[in-house]
């Protein structure tokens, strides 16, 4: 790479380097053959695939040399699956669960219920909560809808709407280990979830829940929603912690005898390889977290004051520097416009460095690995400060636009948005702050 490159440019040449890093096939395939030469192979096993990295995570399973003997694959909706011979493939809803994501829930059952007395793999990723579902017994799908639409607004985390979740279910949660006992059982997941807490990951399926009843209550109260939420779901969470429904299978449970579980893709892998990639470019790198959390423009203004006191300061790294974090943040809707948690995050970051008169000396790529930012089309966006006085020029008030999360439209207008289509891969968002050029 040549030393005087803008910080623009080295910004969108890492787009191709994310989606590298990110790639499941690979991933998938390297934990099978080291699974095969510990345990065995797992050619003749049931198939069992879920979630946005489905289709990636099967082609990796068969470049490993396994031969399946059936299963299924739930892929969204809209998205495609082919050369899969034996295998079911079915499309669900995501990001909310509807009567496609119930007929999927029977059928993956059914074939986890099939592979008892033989063996099971599970390969399950990102989107795998509503893509496939079964609510417990006089729990309908509107209400599950409904009490998972209310802790995601009420800001609850991941793990605190799982926790819920895993107890409305009986597909979460352990229940598909519970399911296909006493079959051998491989589970192989790629994580999207901060932390890379297996049992959140598609509210983990096949993995000991350490969460309870009475904890799925405590989330409740502490959100202020048993008031709100359906009767059905508080019903059922309240007979649950009182003993008259059985709990999700916990660790220690027999169920998990001869199951064996493991995260294989994470967030922080694609961060250590962006660093290489920097560093071999001349960058001093910091990777700061792959934990990222909170609102998208707070996040960006947090990312934006380092950036200054690196141009300034040289803290807490010299230009050049690259500042790298991952992650899942958080949009707050308050107004009527489009955008995702990548693009906010993006456009906080240049209006705060524009308005201390930075130009193009630093510039931020923040893209989501799966390529979907919130409801759009468009996996992110690359911007230097500049672009925002460019919008001004063209008539846009940027800050007016982030007011009304409508960070699509400003970014749109100065050419900053990052579209790559759906990658089949989902392990958060992905942020490279530069800053400087080697030269």
């Amino acid at each position: 790479m040549s030393p005087n490159i803008r910080p623009l440019e080295v910004a969108r040449s890492l787009v191709d380097r994310v989606i590298k890093a990110s790639r499941l096939d690979t991933a998938t395939r390297d934990a099978v053959l080291a699974y095969a030469s510990s345990y065995g192979s797992l050619s003749g096993c049931v198939v069992i695939a879920f979630g946005k990295g489905a289709v990636s995570m099967v082609k990796g399973l068969l470049d490993a040399g396994v031969e399946p003997s059936g299963g299924i694959v739930v892929i969204p909706r809209g998205s495609s699956a082919r050369g899969f011979s034996g295998l079911e493939v079915l499309e669900a809803s995501h990001p909310v669960p509807d009567e496609s994501s119930l007929r999927a829930g029977e059928a993956v059952i059914e074939w986890a219920r099939s592979s008892r007395g033989s063996c099971s793999v599970f390969l399950v990723s990102g989107g795998g909560s509503s893509l496939v579902e079964k609510p417990v017994e006089s729990l309908g799908l509107g209400d599950l809808v409904e009490a998972t639409r209310l802790l995601i607004n009420s800001g609850a985390s991941i793990i605190e709407v799982n926790t819920v979740r895993k107890h409305l279910s009986e597909v979460k949660g352990g229940r598909l280990a519970e399911v296909a006992y006493p079959s051998r059982l491989a589970g192989f997941y790629a994580s999207d979830v901060p932390g890379d807490r297996i049992d959140a990951i598609a509210s983990g399926p096949t993995v000991p829940d350490p969460t309870t009843y009475s904890d799925a209550i405590n989330v409740l109260e502490l959100y202020g929603l048993t008031e709100s939420v359906p009767e059905s779901v508080l019903k059922v969470l309240e007979e649950g912690s009182q003993g008259l429904r059985p709990e999700t299978p916990k660790p220690g449970s027999e169920v998990f005898k001869r199951a064996f579980n493991k995260v294989i893709a994470r967030n922080i892998d694609v961060l250590e390889h962006l660093r290489e990639v920097l560093e071999e470019w001349g960058y001093r790198v910091l990777v700061l977290t792959s934990r990222l959390e909170g609102e998208s423009r707070h996040v960006g203004y947090v990312l934006a004051s380092l950036t200054m006191e690196s141009l300034e300061r040289g803290y807490p790294l010299e230009p050049p520097a690259a500042i790298l974090a991952g992650g899942e943040t958080t949009v707050t809707v308050r107004g009527k416009g489009r955008g995702g948690r990548n693009m906010e995050l993006a456009l906080a970051w240049g209006i705060y460095l524009s308005g201390w008169g930075v130009s193009d000396e630093a510039a931020i790529l923040a893209m989501d690995t799966d390529g979907i930012d919130g409801f759009t089309e468009y996996a992110g966006a690359v911007l230097e400060p500049r672009m925002i006085r460019e919008a001004r020029l063209r008539g846009v008030d940027p800050a007016q636009e982030l007011a009304n999360n409508n960070s699509l439209h400003v970014l749109e207008k100065v050419g900053a948005l990052v579209k790559t289509g759906p990658t089949g891969s989902n392990l958060n968002s992905v942020i490279a702050v530069i800053v400087g050029s080697p030269g």
